[in-house]
């Protein structure tokens, strides 16, 4: 059950990876991206924790905040 959840979590991104993204300029400040962040983060930590920490993640990203390479923890 635990695994089907992650997989209605994951197909947005992975919508969003193959088929919005790449219409899109490049516009990342950091690597990994945040949809792979939190693909990433969701796959490695579950649902809940994995949502949360992409949230906390795309927040991050504004002028003001960094950039560079920032890893799932």
């Amino acid at each position: 059950m635990k695994d089907f959840i992650k997989k209605i979590f994951l197909i947005p991104i992975w919508i969003y990876q193959y088929s919005i993204s790449p219409l899109l300029p490049s516009a990342c400040r950091f690597s990994p991206t945040c949809s792979q962040y939190t693909k990433e983060a969701i796959e490695k930590h579950g649902v809940w924790k994995g949502f949360k920490l992409g949230v906390a993640r795309i927040a991050k990203c504004h002028p003001w905040g960094g950039s560079g390479y920032d890893p799932v923890p």
